[in-house]
Formats: C-alpha cells, structure tokens, sequence
C-alpha cells in the first residue's frame, strides 16, 4: 500500500478476532493501535483454551507476538472500554482514528432462568473456565464442587469442565445432563479422550436402556448410538483420579433444588422425548418429573455482549446494520448501526463475538476478524487519512494519564512473560504458570529496571 493512504484503526479486544483484524489491516500498512481490557493478549487463546494444551496455545501465542512487534502495531492492555472505564466510546471515537474495531468478546452472561438459580453452587461454565484458566478477577473466586457435579451441556466446554473436575478436582463423580438425546451430543470426539477413562459404562448402558423407546420411536437405533459413543473411549488418556462420569440424556433442568445455608442439594429434571422437525431433531417436555441429587450445578447457557460497553444495544447484542450492501462479506454484518437514528455508527465495525455471541472458538473468531478487515479496508479506502500515527498516540496517552490508567506495552508483556517462566510454579496451576492477578503483573514490571 502506498503510505500516503495509510490511516490509524483503534481495535478494542486483543483476543483472536482482534488479532486477526489486527494483522490484516497492519500486512495492508496501516497503524494499528490495540486497546486490551486485559493486561495479557489473547482473550479466548489465552483464558478460553484448557491450559494443558499446551501446544495449541504455544503456536497461538507465538503468532501473536511476532504480530505486537510489527513496528505499525501498538499495544495498550488493562486498559478497559466502556461506562465508567479507563476510556468511554466517544473518547476512543475522539482520538483521530479514521475507524474504530471493537472485538471486545461476549462479556456478560445469560440468566440461567430456573427457579433457586441464585443458590450456592450455582455457576456459569464461563466463569468456571476463566477461573481455571486463572483470569484476573476469576482465579481467585471459590468455586466449590462438594463430591457430586451436574455439568449443563454435551459441548466442547462441558468436556473441559468435566477434565478439569475429573482430573484436577478429583471429585467422585461427574453427571452431564443433556436435552436431546446421545445422537445429538456435540462435543468433538477428540476432546473426549481427556476424560473416557473415567467413563461409568454401566451407569450409561443402564442409561441407554431408559431412554431406549424414545429413540426407536424418531427412528434411531440405541445399540447403533450405543456402539458408537462407546467407540469414541477406546483411546483414553491414562486414569489420574477415580472420579466417575456419565450421562442423563432427554432431561431439561427445571428447578435447583435448595437445601440448608441456601446451597445446592439437586436438581428437579424434566424427561423429554425426541420429535422429528424438518432435518432436526427437538427436544420435547412430557411433564414427568424427579429429583436429581447433586452438590453444584454448572450451566453452559451461552453469553450475551456488555450493554455498559456504550455501543448501540439490543436483546444481548450490539446492534449491526440491517441493510444489507450486497458486498461480500457484506459490510452491513459489521457495521455498528444506531436504530434510533437510522444510520450506522461512523467508523465503528463489530468481529467475533461483540458481533456474535459464542458462535465458534479460535478459527471461527479468526475467519470473522479476517472478514471484518476486508470490509475495513474498502472503509478506509473511500476516506482521506485522518490525524498521523503520533498525534492520536499523544492523545490517547493523555486521556489515559488523566484517567489515572495504568496501561502495560509490550515491553511490561515481555516483564511478565520472563518472570512467569523463572517462576517455581504453583500446585493450583494447571499448564504453565500464570499470575492470578494484575496486581501481582503490575508490581512485577514497577520491579524491573528498564
């Protein structure tokens, strides 16, 4: 790109979609600054990936790095966007970039939405996988499981839980409740190796044979689906605890059952059947009920985006523009759209999950960034280059000195990642030693000498 068109694009989020547009759009030679709620990059590659992965991480890790030292990226974490943050919206609006990128990520929560919700022992999968994955604010937090866990789910994140409980946790047993039936389990059979060691094969035969009608009657074959759940634990990581898992399928949790100090004593599980809708199959309730015992619950409801971000917000999401430009991808999916001015918002694009709540993971928040670069470019392309690179610096430098922020550069990153590595470790960590807290980061680069 010739230089004279080079313009500045502020991307709010450092996790794969933001790193994506990140790299697209400095490869096309223009400035990037980054803005990271976090002090570390990543988001999802860092506190999403179950931390024994070590070499899925290392591989993320180390692209990202060679990207924050490309000399047109600069990068700002723990400093956060949004009311009553380190910088509002319209400050980062206000700072001279021709274009705001907000991959931010879906950082509130869906209401659970059964009754006793609120009792202790109740939690949102996310905060469980943050907290493994020792997120500041979240690694320190008590999360007690007591001996018995119902896991929300059949996905990838209700297998993570499930190892972490299994083989760091060694609880003595692990339930996940599913809506639908085993046919339509989600999680990728891979994944499953991690836990099937600890498989309770009678306790899920025994399953199957309860179920067994309702299968046969939408046409599927419970020795078929049998055979074929019980092929996916023939490759099994070694057994390190004596943990026990299995299934309860074609149930839908109703009620937490509450019992003394307002803990978790059960669930109350509605049974489903299974009825055929054009090429899905849809779980339905039959109003029979039972009590299922048990001392936490974790629910893998999904996520909604931060309405206190300060972008336009609707029913859990930022609100893009719905009127589509016929480009492909099509520009309109990205632009940030105000309703009750009937225009979109100047200069403000939405990637990953600020776009779309907990659709995929790494590689689908990356095409996603890609995507949303493209259509950044023919953004910029139709406008004149705005303030240079040192001016919007300089700005965004003094608002965050007036705001008393304590922004990290990749000089304080590389502070943290030398001492985590000299590090003796910690028996709670799983993987490779992380500070639980940006209060420990901060003081270890104010330690260094530059």
């Amino acid at each position: 790109m010739n230089k004279t068109r080079s313009h500045v694009v502020i991307v709010v989020g450092a996790g794969p979609a933001g790193m994506a547009v990140t790299s697209a759009l400095a490869k096309a030679g223009h400035e990037v600054i980054i803005l990271n709620r976090d002090i570390k990059f990543g988001g999802l590659a860092e506190y999403g990936i179950f931390p024994a992965k070590l070499k899925l991480r290392g591989g993320l890790k180390k692209q990202y790095w060679a990207l924050l030292e490309q000399p047109n990226v600069h990068y700002f974490g723990n400093v956060s966007v949004g009311i009553g943050k380190d910088l509002t919206v319209e400050e980062v609006r206000g700072l001279g970039a021709s274009a705001v990128v907000f991959t931010v990520g879906a950082q509130g929560t869906k209401a659970i939405g059964v009754e006793g919700d609120t009792a202790q022992g109740v939690y949102h999968a996310k905060d469980v996988v943050y907290h493994f994955n020792r997120l500041p604010g979240y690694a320190d937090r008590p999360f007690e499981m007591g001996n018995h866990v119902v896991v929300i789910g059949a996905g990838d994140v209700m297998v993570d839980i499930a190892h972490w409980l299994i083989r760091y946790k060694k609880i003595e047993r692990v339930t996940a409740v599913v809506r639908r039936g085993p046919a339509e389990r989600k999680y990728n059979p891979k994944e499953i190796r991690a836990i099937c060691a600890n498989m309770d094969l009678d306790r899920i035969k025994q399953e199957f044979d309860r179920i067994r009608e309702r299968l046969i009657a939408v046409g599927q074959s419970p020795d078929l689906v049998l055979k074929e759940l019980l092929d996916e634990f023939t490759t099994c990581e070694p057994k390190v605890s004596e943990t026990k898992m299995d299934f309860r399928f074609l149930a839908s949790p109703k009620r937490i059952l509450v019992g003394d100090n307002h803990r978790v004593r059960g669930l109350e599980l509605e049974d489903n059947k299974l009825e055929r809708k054009g090429d899905d199959v849809v779980a339905v309730g039959l109003k029979r009920f039972e009590e299922f015992p048990c001392d936490a619950v974790i629910f893998a409801v999904g996520d909604k985006v931060d309405e206190t971000l300060g972008l336009p917000y609707k029913g859990g999401m930022y609100v893009t523009n719905p009127h589509k430009t016929g480009n492909e991808p099509d520009d309109a999916m990205f632009q940030a759209y105000d309703e009750s001015a009937g225009q979109v918002v100047e200069g403000v694009f939405l990637a990953g999950w600020a776009r779309k709540a907990s659709e995929g993971l790494v590689g689908v928040a990356k095409r996603d960034g890609d995507w949303c670069a493209e259509v950044v470019e023919r953004y910029l392309a139709t406008k004149t280059p705005g303030e240079d690179i040192s001016s919007v610096l300089e700005k965004l430098r003094q608002k965050l000195r007036e705001h008393k922020s304590y922004p990290v550069t990749v000089q304080g990153l590389r502070v943290i990642e030398a001492a985590e590595r000299a590090h003796p470790g910690d028996p709670t960590c799983i993987g490779e030693f992380k500070f639980a807290s940006n209060h420990e980061m901060i003081r270890v680069i104010e330690q260094a000498s530059f």
